[in-house]
């Protein structure tokens, strides 16, 4: 299992954004620097809620989806998992989510989980951000805002004819990039949060 130093307060608001190749050999130790960054916006005592977007209808949708079921595998006490294979999040229900979140852990910090697409040199990469994300910006959808922090996965090549691009992206490309997300993320909120 991973380790790392996390949730040390930060005179900095602004943590400086990530962009990682899920492949290179010290992925998992430059996630997790990011992750602990990024959590340093996480006030002590906030619950954490993970919101996992996507749909299992597309494969290249489906990192959202994939990450949040390895999430929830884990059962862990230490955070609250939207967004399952079995239970999705995406644009049909999104504002439904977010309204029955904000009504039930009004002082949630959120992580928000979602796909995207990017330039080709850019394929593969993590990228981790302080705010919210804007799904369904790739493909044209007007959808609310979501997170406190975000975590975005480049699955594909943006910029000409998206639907098209998400359903023929390789799943072997998405798991990999999803079990990358997963077991840093999981690993990062479960750790000691110091006040």
């Amino acid at each position: 299992m991973l380790s790392f130093p996390l949730f040390r307060p930060s005179p900095d608001p602004n943590p400086v954004p990530a962009k990682i190749a899920h492949d290179h050999p010290d992925a998992e130790l430059m996630i997790m620097k990011a992750l602990s960054d990024h959590l340093q916006l996480c006030k002590f005592d906030a619950p954490i809620t993970v919101v996992c977007i996507g749909t299992d209808r597309s494969t290249g949708d489906c990192l959202g989806p994939l990450v949040g079921t390895r999430l929830a595998r884990y059962n862990s006490n230490e955070y609250i998992t939207l967004g399952t294979l079995h239970q999705p999040v995406h644009a049909m229900n999104l504002q439904d989510t977010l309204h029955e979140l904000k009504h039930n852990y009004p002082a949630s910090f959120t992580i928000a989980i979602d796909a995207c697409l990017g330039q080709s040199s850019s394929v593969g990469h993590i990228q981790i951000q302080a705010g919210p994300v804007h799904p369904g910006a790739g493909v044209n959808k007007q959808l609310p805002p979501v997170g406190d922090m975000h975590i975005t996965g480049i699955v594909n090549i943006g910029g000409f004819m998206e639907y098209f691009v998400l359903q023929n992206t390789r799943l072997h490309l998405v798991m990999s990039m999803a079990d990358k997300i997963a077991e840093c993320l999981h690993t990062a909120l479960t750790q000691p949060r110091l006040s």
